[in-house]
């Protein structure tokens, strides 16, 4: 009942998983892509801005994703909901800091274009 099904991952006693080595390499190799192929389409364009826009976001948020699933080893199997509360925590600071920032950027652009 202690051991996990996996003899390469180790568990807490609250029942968490750590993973493996595999699973930190996966995590990694997804990360590094979801980095360079977004920079590349931002050096060498090929689409339009907003396009170019639209899969940086889609980028971003799959980078997201793997950050918590590989790293933080966010899943559904986590004992008292602490997981769950420290994602809907992450989503509402990472609303706030892009709506932010975009309100922030768009209105220094709006004052800047008209003097």
């Amino acid at each position: 009942m202690g051991h996990a099904a996996n003899p390469h991952t180790s568990t807490t006693r609250a029942g968490e998983s750590h993973g493996s080595a595999k699973s930190y390499r996966t995590g990694f190799l997804l990360s590094a892509l979801l980095t360079i192929v977004p920079f590349m389409l931002v050096m060498y364009p090929v689409l339009s801005r907003p396009s170019t826009m639209l899969v940086l976001v889609g980028f971003a948020v799959a980078q997201i994703v793997v950050q918590l699933v590989y790293f933080l080893h966010m899943n559904r199997s986590s004992e008292g909901g602490w997981n769950l509360a420290s994602f809907v925590f992450t989503l509402v600071i990472l609303f706030i800091v892009v709506a932010l920032s975009i309100w922030i950027i768009w209105s220094m652009h709006f004052h800047m274009m008209i003097n």
